[in-house]
């Protein structure tokens, strides 16, 4: 492989240009001893609560732990279901199994690789609680039908909105749609921390106050506990970096949209390569473009050699991995998943990315 000269994505390069407020930041967390939650996490929760449109945030240590966070404060219990997609990573699914519920998987659309809402219906049973759509590469799922479905059929939503900080559906922003939404804040994430870091966003505030005491062993005050919970507590590093970076999030997110359009440019005439569709009334933040080719595994290996870093984003669809072997799942009950897995493949995209560098990677891929 040729040395690495355009990477997925770059953490350095955008450090370089927030540089002196995100240290200023870390200084002052420094200064107070405030390591755990404290000022900075208070802080981040009111901003993100409002940039998402909703009146709650409460920051968790990770992710995965946010979605078994909400899932327990919406009521479900041991020997429930939850609905979730086939195509994820699998925190979103072995969230679910953490509480003691069982993950029900529906296939994508062949347009956007997203959950396809159409089939949902069909996946409830007497023991459905919930269901966990995933706005998956920075796109939102087709909401409206979801929540009308899961209204009528007396169901929480949880939106698992790990890669889709700032998209919005029909106006509205990602995590203010469902009873409560999760966020990771994953490094790579377009709104990333310097370790790991979540949370879980509602504008319900009995969740809201369930998941705080829950993140923070169910504590009522220091060493009283009303229930049994976890130690789950965001960092205030994490809460202070946060902050820096979620003032540049709309203006990075702008910049993503600019360079999957200059991607789609300079690939239009080539049909071979089938970009994900955007869903109506989305407007994406592009946290991964992906695009399906059938000889995908060759352009990988043709990105590689010309040190072009690229990715697949996911491999092996979550009911046909080992982990999920005693459900019994059959592949032919998601086949959209199963094809568009051998077909898909990540291109470099950070805001930070140069015309020029856009312009290598097409080049590469229609050498």
């Amino acid at each position: 492989m040729a040395k690495l000269r355009i990477p997925l994505v770059d953490l350095q390069a955008q450090y370089r240009t927030i540089q002196g407020e995100v240290d200023a930041a870390i200084a002052r967390v420094v200064a107070r001893a405030s390591f755990i939650l404290g000022e900075e996490v208070e802080a981040f929760e009111k901003e993100f609560a409002s940039y998402c449109e909703a009146k709650h945030c409460v920051g968790c240590a990770n992710g995965t732990d946010a979605i078994a966070l909400a899932l327990e404060a919406l009521g479900v219990r041991a020997g429930d279901e939850v609905i979730t997609v086939a195509n994820t990573f699998i925190a979103t699914s072995e969230s679910i199994s953490a509480v003691g519920a069982r993950p029900v998987f529906v296939d994508v659309r062949d347009d956007t690789l997203l959950m396809d809402v159409a089939r949902v219906e069909a996946a409830i049973t007497a023991r459905t609680r919930a269901i966990v759509p995933v706005h998956l590469y920075g796109q939102t799922v087709d909401m409206d039908p979801l929540l009308e479905l899961a209204r009528r059929r007396g169901l929480k939503v949880v939106e698992d909105a790990a890669q889709a900080h700032g998209a919005r559906y029909r106006g509205r922003r990602a995590g203010s749609m469902g009873d409560a939404a999760t966020f990771s804040f994953y490094p790579g994430k377009n709104l990333g921390a310097y370790g790991d870091a979540g949370a879980v966003v509602t504008s319900d505030p009995a969740v809201a106050a369930r998941v705080a005491k829950a993140r923070n062993h169910g504590r009522a005050s220091k060493y009283e506990h009303d229930f049994e919970g976890r130690n789950s507590r965001m960092d205030g590093i994490q809460g202070a970096v946060l902050r820096v970076k979620l003032r540049h999030l709309d203006a990075w997110n702008a910049r993503r949209r600019e360079l999957a359009a200059l991607y789609r440019e300079r690939l239009a005439a080539k049909p071979e390569f089938r970009f994900v569709a955007t869903g109506e009334g989305c407007e994406p933040v592009h946290h991964l473009l992906v695009v399906r080719h059938t000889r995908r595994d060759e352009l990988h290996a043709r990105l590689r050699e010309a040190g072009i870093e690229a990715g697949i984003h996911y491999p092996v669809p979550l009911p046909v991995q080992p982990a999920y072997g005693h459900l019994g799942l059959s592949p032919g009950d998601f086949p959209v998943a199963m094809r568009s897995a051998r077909e898909i493949l990540s291109l470099p995209i950070f805001p930070e990315m140069t015309a020029e560098s856009v312009a290598e990677v097409t080049t590469s891929l229609s050498a």
